[in-house]
């Protein structure tokens, strides 16, 4: 058996300063407990380790030999201990993150810029991906994190609200509503709305229709026939508008702007983590909650301590 590492402090204490008096001291112990410590060193590796007389201590061989290997032999399991914690502590290891393209904008890459820059052990990457196949892919573990809009379904994952979003339209610097600092909703209405397609967010879909259902005449709708046209070609007539939340500000094309909808409820986006969490998925969840509060996100809700819903 290998000998405990405070025996190998305290050796490398004495032969320092071959003297038992002065190393008692340095270590803050009794001359003898050292003795004896020294004593049971030597018995365990079987050799001896130190010429003791009267008047001076001098290393053997051997003791010479564990003198010089010894620090590099403790501080290689100082790291391991360090490494140990660290992956206790969710700071070590590969972290996968799935997220929706309209998370892409902005949230996604705040997220994942803090992760990188506060956790150094840590190895991220992020990958956009289908929304209706981000809580699927958490649950199975194909990725470790999702960031949704919407509480999309989902069977196995915990989703915890990350963002709370005003709702407005994109529409073209010149289109008449343009100066208008809030847009009334009937107003929009009377203009096409673009609505993303159906099946790459049912959630978000859904609601952002719903806002219109109630008003006269009736509103058109188109789905796009390109889904993610970032030159957003379709908005540049000064006619068509596009529901879409405020984050959709931060990556506007030129020639565009964005309105908030007065009176319209909020959007939300959630980090999905699996229902069972490791120290890692704690990490992340505690590095996403004081980010939302740093940045406002939450709007002055309370921190994240449970699930926005569970799902079994």
């Amino acid at each position: 058996m290998a000998p405990d590492t405070v025996s190998l402090c305290y050796f490398l204490v004495l032969a320092q300063e071959l003297n038992f008096t002065r190393a008692a001291a340095r270590i803050g112990i009794a001359q003898p407990a050292l003795s004896a410590r020294m004593r049971r060193l030597e018995t365990e590796l079987g050799t001896a380790l130190l010429v003791r007389n009267t008047r001076s201590v001098v290393l053997t061989t051997a003791g010479a030999a564990l003198a010089e290997s010894a620090p590099s032999a403790l501080a290689a399991l100082d790291r391991a201990w360090d490494t140990a914690r660290g992956a206790a502590a969710g700071e070590l290891g590969t972290l996968r993150i799935g997220y929706s393209l309209s998370a892409g904008a902005e949230t996604a890459p705040a997220l994942v810029d803090r992760l990188i820059r506060d956790n150094s052990g840590l190895d991220v990457g992020a990958v956009p991906m289908a929304t209706p196949e981000i809580s699927p892919a958490v649950a199975d573990g194909r990725i470790d994190a999702g960031i949704t809009r919407g509480e999309q379904p989902g069977r196995g994952v915990r989703r915890f609200l990350l963002r709370r979003a005003r709702i407005g339209v994109q529409l073209a610097q010149h289109h008449p509503l343009v100066e208008h600092l809030e847009i009334e909703i009937a107003d929009a209405a009377a203009y096409p709305l673009r609505l993303p397609d159906r099946a790459a967010n049912p959630v978000i879909h859904d609601q952002l229709s719903a806002l219109f259902r109630d008003t006269r005449p009736r509103p058109r709708f188109h789905t796009p026939a390109v889904s993610y046209d970032m030159s957003q070609r379709d908005l540049r007539d000064g006619v068509t508008l596009a529901p879409a939340g405020e984050a959709a500000a931060a990556a506007l094309s030129a020639g565009l702007r964005w309105r908030p909808l007065r009176g319209a409820p909020s959007l939300t986006i959630h980090l999905v983590l699996p229902r069972e969490q490791s120290p890692l998925h704690r990490r992340v969840r505690a590095v996403a909650n004081a980010l939302a509060h740093e940045l406002g996100w939450l709007s002055g809700l309370p921190e994240l301590p449970g699930p926005a819903e569970l799902s079994d």
